[in-house]
């Protein structure tokens, strides 16, 4: 039986699921259909909770809320947390208010705050007088952080002491919080007011003598984020330290909740997504590509696509100025997409190994000097390989004459391509662009200009009057 029948008549709208999962979720749309709640909470303890919610998101909303309706709250708040955010926000209409309120008390805090984004206004209204106050003092300040930032990722699902614990107590203290906690490998000392103190590792409780004090097993160098900074310092700082949760602060220097490693690899794979669309020179998507429609797809694409064919003129404006010496030596067309070609993909690997180098600050713009005369070497160097490459080809063609007219332009070519593609985001983040538009499309278009100007400039200057009758 193939996939595209199982998902049929397991009643699916979507076919991202794996094989196995197709047949899992065929049996799960049978078990609904029959009432077999046996059944379904039998699977669902002998699977893992992605790979069930990765089913689930596969039916109905309203199929999904009643498979989640056989099972014990804290187990259906963990399932809805795996399911998409738009598989969640069509389950949740088809709750009633005390439903949708259940689930979200016993979500994550940074999960429920997710989802109340993304809930309509008149949604949240509905909903939040069906909170306890705690609950919903607490939603308010997750969810009131702009998106982009580390307070919108953080939860305050986190485990705290004080430094005056003795160990034994700070022990029996960790048990009354860890249920509610996201970790409690790292725990985080704060005074009385919360201001962040320092950190203690859940190791050195465990191994510290009687009668020690939590003050006396911290450490105090612990790396901290304000809860404006920027997400993907988060996520940068957790990997630079190897961190299980980063400490965020407010302006007072209070501890208002963590961003959690998982979180962190989050972050950092919507950041490579949103790079790799933007070096493409694609726009963010609303959707996964699977699931964009096509005029999603289309509007994405379109505005940098017609920019680069206007920015594509420049090439045949380069072109139609040397009409006569292409005239004259007709053999030079041969080589010009060869030429330009090496050009754009010399910029474009250097604009992608600098893109990168700036967004994980491996490069900063007071290295800007150094960078630039590292790659007139390198690119000098690439330049004179691919040219002695190309040469026997030009003597061939051509003979001795046009050899060194392609293999000149080819150094040139490639070294100006390097520079371009070095430069241009050093340029635009200086002025507070978005240095990855630099790759791909764009620096391909530059150097595609510029090369042109480079091969028929030299031609036009070494074979001036060797014109063919």
């Amino acid at each position: 039986m193939t996939n595209d029948t199982l998902a049929s008549r397991a009643g699916l709208e979507t076919l991202r699921l794996q094989p196995e999962n197709l047949v899992l979720a065929e049996a799960v749309r049978a078990w609904l259909d029959s009432g077999d709640a046996g059944s379904l909470r039998s699977v669902f303890q002998d699977h893992h909770e992605a790979d069930v919610a990765q089913v689930l998101a596969a039916l109905r909303p309203q199929d999904t809320l009643e498979a989640l309706r056989l099972l014990e709250i804290d187990v259906r708040a963990t399932l809805f947390g795996y399911l998409p955010p738009k598989i969640q926000t069509a389950v949740a209409r088809h709750m009633s208010r005390r439903e949708l309120a259940d689930i979200v008390s016993a979500m994550s805090h940074d999960e429920r705050a997710d989802l109340f984004k993304k809930l309509d206004e008149k949604e949240r209204k509905t909903l939040l007088p069906a909170l306890a106050q705690a609950e919903r003092e607490d939603l308010r300040k997750l969810a009131s952080y702009p998106e982009g930032t580390a307070g919108s990722v953080m939860t305050s699902d986190y485990a705290a002491l004080t430094p005056d614990l003795e160990v034994s107590k700070a022990l029996s203290e960790l048990r009354i919080q860890a249920p509610d906690s996201e970790t409690i490998y790292q725990v985080f000392v704060v005074d009385g007011e919360r201001r962040l103190l320092g950190a203690v590792s859940l190791r050195d409780l465990l191994l510290a003598r009687p009668g020690e004090r939590v003050g006396d097993l911290m450490t105090t160098t612990v790396p901290r984020i304000a809860a404006d900074q920027p997400r993907e310092e988060a996520a940068r700082l957790i990997a630079r330290y190897d961190l299980m949760a980063l400490p965020v602060t407010d302006d007072a220097g209070k501890l208002v909740g963590i961003v959690t490693h998982d979180d962190a690899m989050d972050v950092q794979a919507e950041e490579a997504t949103e790079d790799f669309h933007r070096v493409g020179t694609v726009r963010n998507l609303d959707a996964s590509v699977s699931e964009a429609s096509i005029f999603m797809l289309y509007r994405a694409r379109i505005a940098w696509l017609v920019l680069l064919v206007f920015g594509n003129v420049f090439s045949g404006l380069g072109i139609a100025y040397f009409e006569d010496t292409i005239a004259a030596h007709v053999v030079l067309v041969f080589f010009l997409p060869l030429l330009i070609g090496s050009g754009g993909n010399a910029g474009s690997q250097s604009a992608t190994l600098m893109v990168r180098a700036l967004a994980t600050g491996d490069v900063r713009f007071s290295d800007w000097g150094f960078v630039i005369g590292r790659e007139v070497l390198v690119a000098g160097l690439l330049g004179f390989t691919m040219a002695l490459a190309v040469s026997p080809l030009g003597l061939l063609r051509g003979g001795v004459d046009v050899a060194l007219v392609v293999a000149a332009a080819m150094v040139l070519i490639v070294l100006m391509g390097g520079l371009i593609g070095i430069s241009l985001p050093f340029i635009l983040a200086r002025f507070g662009l978005d240095s990855a538009t630099a790759s791909g499309p764009l620096v391909t278009s530059i150097a595609d200009a510029a090369g042109v100007v480079i091969y028929f400039s030299i031609a036009t200057a070494v074979l001036p009057f060797a014109v063919t009758s």
